[in-house]
């Protein structure tokens, strides 16, 4: 049976735990944080350590998936 206008499509749900890992930029590109920097810190380099430190691109190959748990962004 097709939709009409008196029942209108269901609202898409964000993932919250997506929504809390990830950053969409200005420009639409998704932002991730490193990982490796809970434990086990003393054998890590301070340059190793700075560059965890910064935000990374989301891989093109996962980029699509993700995006689909952010429907409609996040504000």
């Amino acid at each position: 049976m097709p939709r009409n206008r008196s029942k209108p499509k269901k609202k898409l749900k964000t993932h919250r735990g997506a929504a809390k890992r990830f950053k969409i930029t200005g420009t639409g590109k998704l932002l991730r944080m490193h990982s490796g920097k809970r434990h086990l810190l003393g054998t890590k380099a301070p340059k190793r350590m700075r560059k965890l430190k910064k935000l990374t691109r989301v891989n093109d190959a996962d980029f699509a998936k993700t995006m689909q748990m952010l429907p409609y962004g996040l504000k």
